[in-house]
């Protein structure tokens, strides 16, 4: 009799376990983008999250000139993830996998900052799930 206690609820606390990482993955937002402005300049960019992978491509469209590099930050500007080691309008780079969750369950968390020879975080913007257009 007390085993079957003890199964029960080993067996009730797995599909609670399996039903939270079905809602996790519900809200995982693979294709991101941010509008960025600053400094009077403004763009877009669009990012490709790959998890499973380590990955995350972006593509960015800016008229801005001298840009040196681009990053996600979170909430305190503390750099979360780099896109490249220097900046490319195109690309993709590792990034860790808890960083792409983390990015993916909550995108309006994080911003997108771009440098720039004069000014650090020049352009910025919020991600969201989805695609930007210009």
């Amino acid at each position: 009799m007390h085993m079957k206690k003890i199964v029960g609820a080993g067996a009730a606390s797995a599909a609670v376990l399996l039903g939270s990482g079905a809602a996790l993955a519900d809200t995982m937002h693979p294709t991101l983008a941010a509008k960025l402005s600053g400094m009077g300049e403004h763009g877009i960019v669009n990012l490709q999250s790959h998890a499973a992978k380590g990955q995350l491509c972006w593509t960015f469209q800016l008229t801005t000139k001298g840009i040196t590099g681009a990053s996600i930050r979170d909430a305190h500007g503390m750099k979360v993830a780099e896109l490249g080691m220097h900046y490319a309008a195109k690309g993709c780079d590792k990034v860790t996998t808890k960083a792409l969750n983390l990015i993916e369950t909550k995108p309006a968390a994080y911003r997108i900052w771009v440098d720039t020879k004069g000014h650090p975080g020049d352009l910025r913007g919020r991600l969201f799930a989805g695609m930007a257009h210009m």
